[in-house]
């Protein structure tokens, strides 16, 4: 199907653009009273991810609502440690929660490596039907955690500070901490193949606790494992967004990929400099879009300028918070396509 509106793939690519395209991390969520009508239909955040029919329809409400320049399918970097034999809870107020964990040998032993797309068949489903619903309106975004992250919940259990327990077993049974990200990662690759061939028109890792790692740790624990994504991936453009992985940049922007999303932390020239040829995407503070209007447009501006226009897409340092004025979120959308 050809899309109507490709500036997004363009843009990934590094091809020429007449503007800018944008789009909002967790933009199906929790800002749009539409998507907390269909998450209480759905009666917890589990069942909606796991309905194919209101998954893709909360994925397409932004685009309709925020008119933005690509979907983002609504599901959970989780739901590929479940897949593993690890399920896990979403408690109200305080986050994710796994009642098994890993610790042991054994433990990783008997995690599961094989069906995946069908025990995952509910996330191919929700973008084969959010393909229909946008009618190529649209390029559609699929997505997975970065080993590393994944790895973090596995052994924690839960979100945290530090992950002192994650951590704690990179220093003293590296050996095993790399024989889990081993399995984590083909298990990553077999489901981002299948969203690819479900309809997916870009992939997304997000390397959500990259930040909580030294750079050596980094380059042994992360980077290799997402390089290995990145280069099973060759047909669809990958974005990398390992937030608080400054120090990261240059290496990051050294894998098989087309785009290195950035956090507000992350200096935009200096960036440019680091990850030479590279598509960047991001940056703005979430907090600005608590700000009055003239306020965001000053920041959006300011971001855009130091951006340019080729090779780059615009989108928030991190994802857009829940108590976040939609309306705002909007305006947002609005100056940078009219910039």
């Amino acid at each position: 199907m050809n899309l109507k509106n490709d500036l997004l793939l363009r843009a990934a690519r590094g091809e020429k653009v007449e503007r800018v395209p944008v789009w909002t991390m967790r933009q199906a969520g929790r800002i749009l009273k539409e998507y907390r009508e269909v998450r209480a239909k759905a009666g917890s955040f589990i069942n909606l991810a796991k309905s194919p029919e209101m998954a893709a329809e909360v994925t397409i409400q932004p685009v309709d609502i925020l008119g933005v320049d690509a979907a983002i399918i609504f599901s959970d970097i989780l739901v590929v440690p479940e897949a593993m034999d690890l399920p896990y809870e979403m408690v109200e107020k305080k986050g994710p929660l796994f009642p098994k964990t890993v610790k042991t040998a054994a433990d990783i032993e008997a995690l599961n490596v094989t069906d995946i797309e069908d025990r995952l068949s509910y996330v191919i489903e929700a973008i084969k039907l959010t393909k229909q619903g946008l009618e190529g309106r649209v390029p559609l975004i699929g997505f997975a955690g970065a080993p590393f992250t994944i790895l973090c919940y596995m052994i924690e259990g839960q979100g945290s500070k530090t992950f002192s327990k994650a951590k704690k077993m990179l220093y003293t049974q590296p050996e095993l901490a790399h024989t889990l990200l081993q399995k984590i990662t083909d298990v990553t690759i077999t489901y981002l193949k299948a969203q690819i061939a479900a309809g997916a028109n870009l992939i997304q890792v997000f390397d959500s606790w990259a930040g909580i790692l030294s750079p050596q740790q980094y380059s042994e624990f992360a980077t290799p494992y997402i390089g290995q994504i990145c280069e099973a991936i060759q047909e669809v453009p990958v974005t990398v967004f390992a937030k608080g992985a400054y120090f990261a940049r240059e290496e990051i922007g050294q894998l098989d990929c087309q785009v290195v999303g950035l956090d507000w932390n992350m200096n935009i020239a200096e960036s440019r400099k680091l990850i030479a040829g590279k598509t960047l995407q991001g940056n703005l503070d979430p907090c600005v879009l608590y700000a009055e209007k003239p306020e965001i447009k000053k920041h959006v501006s300011a971001m855009m300028e130091s951006f340019g226009k080729q090779k780059y897409i615009a989108n928030l340092g991190h994802g857009v918070y829940p108590d976040t004025d939609p309306d705002k979120v909007k305006y947002f959308i609005e100056t940078v396509q009219a910039w």
